[in-house]
């Protein structure tokens, strides 16, 4: 019965053990864990794509394309957009222009800025970037005979205002117009435009230009007394039937410097008060008329007295204006072609209404501004 009893007891202490050691129950929940009344984190948005513009100029290493990227990628950082610069080592590798071409179009461009260097080359392309819905925008030279609609917009000197801004400067400088003014139908003066073709739009543009205004301004002195000689495409005779004033356009033979040379030479033999060369082969062809210019110098020269003007830049060319051998010269704005070609893409993309064609604009330099900033950096060896 002891045992009984201590048997009894044991396990009613075991038991009491279990009873404080098991949970209590768990309290009915009165609200919510924090975490279940707040909204789970939204995934940031991924970023929006950057618009990718590829720009295939028609040479890389040269100074003037070198300007044309700066212009470029200064509007890719206003507009937000990514652009690459590319283009093949010399002007005369088409074949280089037309892998970049494709390499560029591979990576799905929102749109394309390109300067042809031979149109046909590039034309299954053009196709291709049109029916995508690719706006291509040409600049500098552009794209001539582009299939219809391929080209949006083109971003290139005005060669017309060009010429007439040479024309303009030509007749400011004192000895000119006072030479024109002087002039009479007894004693006619010729002022003379020497191009290396009348085939090119550029060169003919600047022709035309040229003779267009400098046309106007003699007549305003002289009129009805101004004619135009030289080229059937030029050609105008003056209202009077006479001629104080001769603008006289020189054509060479073809365009190699030895027939720049002939065309500079026959002009001389006329003594013209005055010759704009309207582009670097009719520059080259009056530099070797005139032994590298030397014969123009100021002060001892054969033909100091007769001013000349030329177009662009190039070493000669720049030389020849350090020396005030020639008295100045019509260069294009390289960073502007590259700037507006880019601006013109992105607004292109955006759907916006863009002209067929904007005008990059020109500068005239002289000995007396060629190291400022703004002209230097339009300037190219």
């Amino acid at each position: 019965m002891k045992k009984l009893l201590v048997l009894v007891l044991t396990l009613a202490l075991v038991f009491s053990m279990f009873a404080c050691a098991a949970p209590a129950p768990a309290a009915e929940a009165t609200e919510a864990p924090a975490a279940a009344t707040e909204a789970p984190a939204a995934e940031e948005a991924p970023a929006a794509a950057t618009l990718y513009i590829p720009v295939i100029s028609k040479g890389f290493q040269h100074k003037f394309w070198q300007t044309v990227m700066m212009g470029s990628q200064d509007a890719a950082a206003k507009y937000g957009v990514d652009i690459t610069f590319d283009g093949p080592p010399s002007e005369s590798d088409i074949s280089v222009q037309v892998d970049m071409l494709n390499a560029a179009m591979a990576k799905k461009p929102a749109a394309l800025c390109l300067a042809a260097l031979d149109t046909e080359s590039v034309t299954e392309q053009l196709q291709a970037c049109k029916d995508g819905g690719i706006p291509v925008i040409g600049f500098d030279s552009g794209v001539p005979n582009a299939p219809e609609g391929s080209i949006v917009s083109t971003a290139s000197t005005d060669n017309t205002a060009a010429g007439a801004l040479a024309a303009g400067k030509v007749y400011a400088i004192e000895s000119v117009a006072a030479a024109v003014a002087a002039a009479t139908k007894d004693a006619p003066i010729v002022i003379a435009v020497i191009s290396q073709d009348a085939t090119s739009a550029s060169i003919t543009g600047r022709t035309t230009g040229f003779v267009e205004e400098m046309f106007k301004l003699c007549d305003a002195t002289q009129p009805g007394l101004v004619s135009v000689t030289g080229h059937d495409k030029w050609n105008k005779a003056s209202s009077s039937g006479d001629t104080a004033v001769e603008i006289l356009v020189s054509i060479a033979a073809t365009t190699s410097v030895t027939d720049c040379q002939a065309a500079a030479q026959a002009v001389i033999q006329k003594a013209p008060v005055a010759v704009f060369c309207t582009n670097s082969g009719s520059v080259d062809g009056m530099l070797a008329a005139t032994a590298d210019g030397s014969d123009l110098d100021r002060t001892n020269g054969r033909y100091k007295d007769m001013v000349v003007v030329g177009f662009d830049s190039g070493a000669t060319l720049l030389n020849a204006i350090r020396n005030q051998w020639f008295y100045g010269a019509v260069t294009q704005d390289p960073y502007m072609i590259g700037y507006y070609a880019v601006e013109l893409a992105y607004k292109a993309i955006q759907g916006e209404s863009v002209p067929a064609v904007v005008d990059t604009g020109c500068q005239f330099y002289t000995v007396d501004n060629m190291d400022d900033p703004d002209i230097a950096k339009l300037l190219y060896d």
